[in-house]
C-alpha cells in the first residue's frame, strides 16, 4: 500500500472518530450556546472506562457501549446540576467546563496512572482485507462503517422524529421554541448526554489506534473545535464534512509538512472565521 493510500485511509478513519466526537459537540454548542471544553475529557474518560471494562472481562463492544452510557450519565449530571445554573453566563461556562476538564484529567491520572495503555483490536477485526486488489486494515474500515451508521442514525433522529424536530427548532430559535411549549431544558440534558455518550464511545473504539494516555483529551479537543468552526454549530452535515476535512488536513499535514502541521490544520479555520464566521454549513445570525 503506497503512502498516499495509507494516509487517505488513516485520514478517513480519523474523520470517522472526529465525527463521533464533534457531532454531539456541535449540537451542544448550537443548542445550548455552551463552549463545552470538557468534551475532550469525555473522549478520554470513555477510553479509560472502556479499558477498565475490558480488563474486567467484558467484550470490546460491550465495554464500548457501557463506557458510552457511563459518560452519557456523567454528562447529564454535569448539565443538570452545574451548567443549567450558568445559563447566559458565557465566561462562567468556559471557566467551569475548563476546570471540569482539568479535574477529569487529574482523576484519570490518579486512577489509571501516567503510562499509555494499549487497547487490543477485537479479534475478528484484526488483519487486513483486499478491496479492489488493495489491502486495507479491517478495523479501520470498521470504524468508517460505524461512523457512517451513526451518522445515518443521527440524521434520522434529527430529520424524521418529533424529538429531532424539537432539537432543530431549539437550535434555530430557543426563545420561540419555549413559547410553543417545547421543554428546552429537557432537550439540553438529552443533547448533552447524547454528545457525551458519543464522545465516550468514540474514545473506546479509537483506543486500538490512538491508545489511551494522559493528555488524550487535550489532543482531541482542538480537532473537535476546528471541526465545529469549519462545519457550523448545530449542523450534522457540517460536522460530517468538517470531520473528514480535518482528518485529511491533520494526517497529510503531519506527514508532508511536519514543521507546519498545525499551520495546515488551523489556517483553514482562520480563513473560515474571517470569510464566513457561521461556518460552511451554519446559518448566519440575523
Amino acid at each position: 500500500m503506497n503512502l498516499w493510500l495509507i494516509l487517505s485511509v488513516n485520514s478517513v478513519t480519523l474523520g470517522g472518530l472526529l465525527f463521533l466526537l464533534s457531532a454531539g459537540f456541535s449540537l451542544i454548542f448550537g443548542l445550548m450556546r455552551i463552549p463545552n471544553l470538557t468534551h475532550g475529557s469525555m473522549f478520554m474518560l470513555g477510553a479509560y472506562l472502556g479499558v477498565t471494562f475490558i480488563a474486567a472481562g467484558f467484550g470490546f463492544w460491550l465495554a464500548a457501549l457501557m463506557a458510552g452510557l457511563g459518560v452519557a450519565l456523567f454528562g447529564a449530571v454535569i448539565e443538570r446540576f452545574v451548567l443549567r445554573r450558568l445559563v447566559g453566563a458565557e465566561l462562567a461556562q468556559v471557566l467551569v467546563t475548563l476546570g471540569l476538564s482539568f479535574m477529569v484529567a487529574d482523576v484519570c491520572l490518579m486512577q489509571w496512572g501516567g503510562d499509555p495503555i494499549a487497547v487490543e483490536t477485537p479479534a475478528m477485526l484484526r488483519g487486513a482485507t483486499s478491496v479492489f486488489g488493495l489491502a486495507f486494515p479491517i478495523y479501520r474500515l470498521a470504524i468508517i462503517l460505524i461512523a457512517t451508521v451513526i451518522a445515518a442514525a443521527l440524521w434520522l433522529l434529527l430529520d424524521r422524529t418529533r424529538l429531532g424536530a424539537m432539537i432543530r427548532a431549539a437550535v434555530d430559535d430557543p426563545a420561540m421554541a419555549r413559547v410553543v411549549g417545547i421543554r428546552v431544558s429537557r432537550l439540553f440534558t438529552i443533547v448533552f448526554a447524547l454528545g457525551a455518550g458519543l464522545a465516550g464511545f468514540a474514545g473506546v473504539i479509537g483506543g486500538p489506534i490512538l491508545s489511551v494516555y494522559p493528555g488524550l483529551d487535550q489532543d482531541m479537543l482542538p480537532l473537535a473545535l476546528v471541526v465545529v468552526i469549519l462545519g457550523g454549530t448545530g449542523r450534522l452535515l457540517g460536522s460530517l464534512v468538517g470531520s473528514f476535512v480535518v482528518g485529511f488536513l491533520y494526517n497529510f499535514g503531519q506527514a508532508l509538512f511536519p514543521e507546519l502541521a498545525y499551520v495546515v490544520l488551523f489556517l483553514p479555520m482562520l480563513i473560515v472565521l474571517v470569510v464566513r464566521p457561521q461556518g460552511l454549513f451554519g446559518r448566519a445570525v440575523l
